[in-house]
């Protein structure tokens, strides 16, 4: 099942929610577990791609074979 990072936008709190695809296709009723605000937003970090013995980074982040921040591609 797919994970999901949010971060509340009153207590700064990040946290994570699973749901199935379909599930977030409908429309997820998602608040803060800390406080139990619903002024939330979700956080999309990088993603890793492996092709073969070959890596290739999409979104930003540090990688630490070309140094922090390195080239997108």
């Amino acid at each position: 099942m797919p994970t999901y990072e949010y971060m509340c936008n009153y207590c700064d709190e990040p946290f994570e929610v699973q749901a199935t695809f379909a599930e977030k296709a409908k429309g997820l009723d998602v608040w803060c577990p800390k406080c139990a605000n619903q002024d939330v937003q979700q956080v999309f970090g990088s993603v890793l791609v492996r092709r073969g013995s070959n890596k290739a980074r999409i979104g930003g982040g540090c990688d630490p074979a070309t140094g922090c921040c390195g080239p997108r591609r």
